[in-house]
């Protein structure tokens, strides 16, 4: 895999323009029939240096790419043509984004962020021409404009260890989790600002705004909840307790239900948003659920990291309905529509 410069960019880029894209989104209102056992999943494994590109439909890994050190997380573009994986390193720190062509099932190039050490979460925003990721040592979320790698905009969070970010559908606003300072910082996109420091229970990692934008969810490692505060007042409305370390937080399409892996219980628990109900409790002995990627409304794709493998949910069965192989200590995951050309 080779770093990237413009050049290479665009002539990779004229090349693709001649690739016909055979999978397209489905037209169904729901898509559910035509996605949920279909398309591609992108898993970083932490334990190998690499990600997996997995075949829904025929259960098979198609290609195993290269990462920098330590990949934790991965987000995909929204029309799920790109996978970026945040490289943030071992004993040393990372400073690196791998860039996948999820249907070519291939590197593309690494990304150099500089100074800017310990990428970790990563949400693309609308357009899918910047990629917001946290930078932990330096406080910061960096905007990186792809596919070309140059960093547009960094916007300070003034708190320690900003681990986890998320944002909303329009891409105006973003929280990001503060591990150390047990906070999260809520930050203007558009103006490169941050608009305020909100305190939640300490040692803060998952969060997740919901897509209607009103709650954003964060899990709190060191007591074992996951607060609801109201992204308008930015108060805790309500709070679930009795995990152990609530390790991500992700919601179905249509933000009915919250569903939460609790890696150090070894299980996943189904939240109902409306209501505020505990649904169900899936246990993975000895699975350790770790990242979370909801397709629809129906179906949850969950990393286990000490079975490399992913557990497939079936969110009205609250049941595991089948598994994924992955390779060495599978973390962070992302879906796209996509179909790969690629063969094992």
């Amino acid at each position: 895999m080779r770093r990237l410069t413009k050049q290479s960019v665009v002539f990779r880029l004229l090349q693709l323009s001649f690739v016909v894209t055979t999978a397209m989104l489905p037209s169904q209102p729901d898509r559910l029939a035509a996605q949920s056992r279909t398309g591609t999943l992108v898993v970083t494994n932490k334990g190998a240096n690499t990600a997996s590109v997995i075949d829904i439909g025929s259960q098979r890994i198609v290609a195993t790419i290269p990462t920098g050190n330590g990949p934790h997380e991965v987000a995909i573009s929204h029309d799920g043509r790109w996978a970026v994986t945040t490289n943030y390193g071992t004993q040393e720190a990372g400073n690196s984004l791998t860039l996948i062509d999820v249907q070519r099932a291939s590197g593309i190039g690494t990304i150099d962020l500089g100074r800017y050490t310990r990428p970790h979460g990563a949400v693309f925003l609308p357009g899918d021409s910047l990629l917001a990721v946290t930078s932990e040592a330096t406080q910061s979320l960096v905007l990186v404009r792809l596919p070309f790698g140059e960093i547009a905009r960094t916007i300070a969070t003034e708190q320690d260890v900003s681990h986890m970010v998320t944002a909303v559908t329009d891409g105006g606003r973003a929280w990001t989790s503060n591990i150390r300072s047990g906070t999260i910082s809520e930050l203007d996109i558009f103006s490169g600002t941050l608009v305020r420091i909100i305190t939640v229970p300490p040692q803060p990692e998952a969060i997740q705004i919901t897509p209607d934008g009103s709650e954003v969810w964060v899990g709190s490692n060191q007591l074992g909840t996951v607060s609801v505060i109201n992204a308008t007042s930015g108060s805790i409305e309500a709070t679930f307790e009795g995990f152990s370390f609530p390790y991500r937080i992700a919601f179905t399409e249509d933000g009915s239900t919250a569903v939460v892996p609790d890696l150090r219980k070894n299980e996943i628990r189904i939240f109902d948003r409306a209501t505020r109900e505990e649904l169900a409790t899936i246990r993975t002995v000895g699975g350790g659920p770790e990242g979370v990627t909801i397709v629809g409304n129906r179906f949850a794709y969950i990393s286990l990291s000490q079975r490399n493998e992913v557990a497939i949910i079936d969110l009205e069965s609250h049941s595991v309905v089948g598994t994924l192989p992955t390779g060495n200590r599978p973390d962070g995951i992302g879906y796209s529509p996509l179909l790969t050309s690629a063969e094992p």
